[in-house]
Order: structure tokens, then C-alpha cells, then sequence
């Protein structure tokens, strides 16, 4: 029901209690659902699939691992990775390079479980690194004990 008709219905019968219950309940309603609309279109999922083969350069591993994350439109990112056959890892990261080239650490992840790790709550990309998540230039590396360097990437594709 839109705003005017909902109107309309108010006015025509204004002693009409129930009436105007409902239009102002449709009129709420609408808004509720136009926001809520709203706020599942800023949202820039992206996931991705890490291996040994997609490391630079290529390392040969059974590790594998696989990821969601989440960017708003006020870019606060959020999400993580469950990595498999990977006993040893160090460390994981967010980093900034397209595919094929090694770049810097842009966000730390933080191991939350034996196979899991998760981006800290409350991290906020900048505008540029948003204009680089959406371009597809951040891979996720995880590190262990014998690839210092990154046993598994992946690079992080926004959907």
C-alpha cells in the first residue's frame, strides 16, 4: 500500500478508527521494508577458496581453506576462514594485490578455533582500500611453520 492511498483511506473515513490504524500501519511498514532493501543492497559479500597453488610462488600442499566476508557501504568489513589439512599455520591476512603478485598486510585475522580465523570486529577499510576489495586486488594468506611466507591463498572476490 503506498503513502498516498494509505492517506486516502485516513481522510475519507476519519472516524474510522481501524481505518486509520491500518494506514498508519502500512505507511510504517513501507518504510521499514524501503530500509531494510536499502541496506541489502550495501552490503559487498565475497568469498574465497585458498590453495597452494594459487601462493606466489606456487607452493605444493594438501592444505586448503575457504572464506566469507562482508563489506557495508560505511566500509566496516567483517567475516573469516576455515582452513583444512593445515596443522601448523601461523598466521592470516587480508592483502592488498592483484592476482599473481605478493603485496602488503591490509588486515590481520585473528585465529578464533583450531581451523578458524576471523577478521577483529569493528575494522573499517578506507575508501581506497574499499575501490580495491571491489576490484578484486585483496587475496587472504595463511602462514604456517614450514611457508613463513603464505602456505595457502586465495584471492578475495567481492560478489
Amino acid at each position: 500500500m503506498n503513502t498516498a492511498f494509505a492517506t486516502v483511506i485516513a481522510t475519507k473515513n476519519p472516524k474510522n478508527v481501524w481505518q486509520r490504524s491500518i494506514a498508519a500501519t502500512a505507511i510504517t511498514l513501507s518504510a521499514l521494508l524501503a530500509g531494510c532493501a536499502t541496506n541489502l543492497d550495501m552490503m559487498q559479500p565475497g568469498t574465497v577458496l585458498l590453495s597452494g597453488a594459487q601462493q606466489v610462488p606456487v607452493v605444493d600442499t594438501v592444505a586448503t581453506g575457504k572464506g566469507l566476508f562482508t563489506v557495508t557501504s560505511t566500509k566496516m568489513i567483517s567475516g573469516g576462514i576455515t582452513i583444512d589439512r593445515l596443522l601448523t599455520a601461523t598466521a592470516a591476512h587480508i592483502h592488498l594485490a592483484p592476482r599473481g603478485r605478493n603485496g602488503p598486510v591490509i588486515v590481520p585475522l585473528t585465529k578464533t578455533g583450531d581451523y578458524t580465523w576471523s577478521i577483529v570486529e569493528s575494522t573499517r577499510l578506507t575508501d581506497t582500500q574499499y575501490v580495491q576489495y571491489i576490484s578484486g586486488d585483496f587475496y587472504v594468506n595463511v602462514h604456517s611453520e614450514a611457508h613463513p611466507n603464505g602456505e595457502i591463498r586465495g584471492q578475495l572476490l567481492a560478489n
